[in-house]
């Protein structure tokens, strides 16, 4: 995975910022980096922010770029459900704390460069977390992955439903819970729409800062 395809998808950090009004994926602050604040923290050390816990935020959403650039301001990032055991981690949290829906770090492959012939269909074999740079099971293999069996139009995720009823492309990817009587998996979802957000700790940032400030206690 680091070889071409990480190349590839490295870029995302220039094409996912891409939006209106000359928006752009922010660099981590070493101040904010510092100050992050951690809810809970795993048993491998990993700490997370949850949105709706914290008194700045519990009354905030924030469309996929917002949420993005909220964590990695803080040398953490969008949450990214690389295990099953994370996956259903994070569930339990959203179904224990009533949270209707959060964004993930989740990304449909969109720039240029994704035309590539292994990225077809992109709508199968191109996700990916951004976060990390780590490719999603195509969406077929419904055993690798959480997608949705049903959704707005009662067809299984990702359907880019919004796109073909003549909205925005359904490009980032979130977990809903219960939004179709589906349970809590992840749908595709226009990046535009706001909603509640999770942050992890991403090392590669955390080093990136220490190496740059070695007297900042990060």
């Amino acid at each position: 995975m680091r070889g071409p395809l990480a190349v590839l998808l490295a870029l995302l950090g220039v094409s996912a910022a891409q939006f209106s009004n000359g928006r752009i994926l922010e660099p981590p602050v070493p101040a904010l980096c510092a100050q992050r604040v951690i809810h809970e923290r795993t048993p491998d050390g990993k700490g997370y922010f949850f949105s709706w816990r914290d008194p700045a935020t519990k009354s905030t959403e924030v469309d996929w770029l917002d949420g993005r650039n909220f964590c990695r301001k803080r040398c953490m990032d969008l949450i990214s459900l690389e295990t099953s055991a994370e996956n259903e981690w994070i569930k339990k949290h959203i179904v224990n704390e009533k949270v209707k829906y959060i964004w993930t770090s989740g990304r449909l492959c969109d720039f240029k460069g994704c035309e590539r012939a292994d990225l077809q269909p992109v709508n199968v074999n191109g996700w990916f977390w951004t976060a990390v740079l780590q490719k999603l099971a195509p969406a077929t293999q419904r055993d690798q992955n959480d997608w949705s069996e049903t959704g707005g139009i009662g067809k299984p995720q990702p359907d880019n439903r919004e796109a073909v009823q003549g909205g925005a492309p359904e490009n980032c990817l979130a977990v809903l819970n219960q939004f179709y009587n589906d349970g809590v998996n992840w749908h595709d979802v226009a990046c535009h729409h706001v909603k509640p957000w999770v942050c992890e700790e991403n090392e590669d940032l955390l080093k990136y800062v220490r190496y740059t400030n070695p007297t900042l206690a990060i």
